[in-house]
């Protein structure tokens, strides 16, 4: 969950700027039970309930005005998750919104469109628990879009038909829209960012290929419990790093993008820009007793 307000600019031309209030992050870890059972298990339903309580009373604290809330593939995916959203919704008021691959690649493309030079060819890698999405961009445009399920958790699972039908839609795609011209990966996504701090990488640094392998080559060498207590990464990315980091540089040699910039930009932002786009147009918006913003993922 993130609460942040609104600076607004001293001129019309300047951006809008966001300030952050409040993060929480607590990893319920969905995508363990959907991804083998395809329901969201009684426990995970009610570990769900005190973290939106929780949430709730958070929002209460900070007088948020306005909320989105949203769900992704693990969600999407679980026979019970419209069914879970909707008792949510009946215990705490608050409304979650289960969106598809391509929503998703949408509201991410309001902050990554602004980290694009108009000029260049760019692939989009966004790595979850249980789906990547992957688009294209040229020439500062949009081109093709496409989400994938294989994640950093479902990874460990029969990825082989996932990831040949990543290589076929990039070898369909890029070579029709950038003709054999240079692309650039732009990566976005936890555990992106943490290779990118463990590469000692200032933000704005691209990382290469061989930054990328040589990490995965450190990170091999750590058993799960070193990695916890020698590198002091949290368990849920102790165990999700590796297979993420794998699915990166699928991608980017799929593509034939040889470096990768890190804009440290999520979800969470592109929700931030669609609420105050909403705000702005005069929607109507949430009832203040009833939320903020906060992604429930995999």
């Amino acid at each position: 969950m993130l609460i942040s307000s609104v600076l607004h600019p001293n001129t019309p031309t300047a951006p809008t700027v966001f300030k952050d209030v409040e993060y929480v992050r607590f990893p319920l870890r969905l995508g363990k039970d959907v991804f083998k059972k395809q329901k969201i298990s009684k426990k995970k339903q009610y570990q769900l309930l005190k973290l939106f309580q929780a949430f709730k009373l958070l929002m209460e604290l900070h007088e948020v005005e306005d909320y989105m809330a949203l769900a992704t593939s693990a969600f999407r995916e679980a026979t019970n998750g419209a069914e879970t959203a909707l008792w949510l919704k009946r215990e705490t008021g608050i409304l979650l919104e289960i969106i598809d691959g391509s929503r998703e690649a949408e509201i991410l493309n309001h902050v990554i469109i602004k980290c694009l030079d108009d000029d260049k060819n760019y692939i989009h890698i966004d790595v979850g628990g249980g789906s990547t999405e992957l688009n294209l961009y040229h020439k500062h445009k949009k081109i093709a879009a496409r989400s994938f399920p294989v994640g950093s958790i479902r990874e460990a699972e029969d990825s082989k038909i996932p990831r040949l039908q990543m290589k076929m839609w990039l070898d369909e795609h890029c070579p029709r829209y950038f003709k054999g011209q240079e692309v650039i990966a732009v990566g976005t996504g936890g555990n992106i960012n943490k290779v990118q701090n463990m590469l000692n990488k200032e933000d704005d640094k691209m990382l290469s290929q061989a930054d990328i392998v040589r990490i995965l080559d450190y990170l091999n060498n750590f058993s799960l419990e070193d990695k916890i207590n020698i590198l002091e990464l949290n368990p849920d990315r102790a165990d999700t790093i590796v297979p993420a980091t794998n699915l990166y540089l699928y991608a980017m040699e799929c593509a034939k993008a040889d470096k990768m910039i890190v804009p440290k930009l999520g979800l969470k932002d592109g929700m931030l820009e669609v609420m105050y786009k909403r705000k702005t147009m005069n929607k109507p918006r949430l009832p203040v007793e009833q939320g903020s913003i906060f992604k429930i993922g995999d």
